[in-house]
This record gives C-alpha cells, structure tokens and sequence, in this order.
C-alpha cells in the first residue's frame, strides 16, 4: 500500500519544489506533474508529486490525518492507564 500526503507548493525551481506538508518543509519532484504553481495542492509519494488536487480535496485528507492522529493518541493514553495493549 502507498501512501501520498497533501502538500502545498510554496517554491518552484525547475522541476522542482519547495513545499508544506502540515507546516514541515519538503523537497518535491513535480516532473511527473503538468501546470503547477505556487499556492497549489499536490499530492507527495516519496518526494515524487504525484498529482494537483483541490484546496478542499487537501484540507479534507488533512482533517481525516488530524483525526487519525487523535484516535492514536487516545488508544495510547488509554493503554497507559489500563496496562493492556489495545490492537
């Protein structure tokens, strides 16, 4: 299974990108891409974009992270304070 992020372009140099990924900065190869510029979403494999989507497209997958990320952190908590691995 592959798993792809959204990412914000935020620099273009090239084929290449400077961009945002929930506020951390990555490196992006936009060759496999056509028309992207500054300010749009793409989806980021491995430092490869892998296609453009919509701005709500990537608040809406970054949500569904958020809320993914939230869900652990409670299953964590939880099996701190029951001593029981939660699978």
């Amino acid at each position: 299974m592959c798993l792809s992020v959204p990412a914000q372009v935020m620099k273009i140099e090239g084929e290449n990108a400077e961009v945002s990924v929930g506020g951390t900065m990555m490196s992006a190869n936009l060759s496999m891409v056509d028309d992207v510029h500054v300010g749009d979403y793409i989806l980021l494999h491995t430092g490869f974009a892998l296609q453009k989507i919509d701005a709500d497209e990537a608040a809406e997958t970054l949500k569904t992270f958020s809320e993914f990320d939230e869900l652990n952190q409670a299953l964590d908590q939880e099996e701190l304070q029951t001593g029981k691995r939660i699978v």
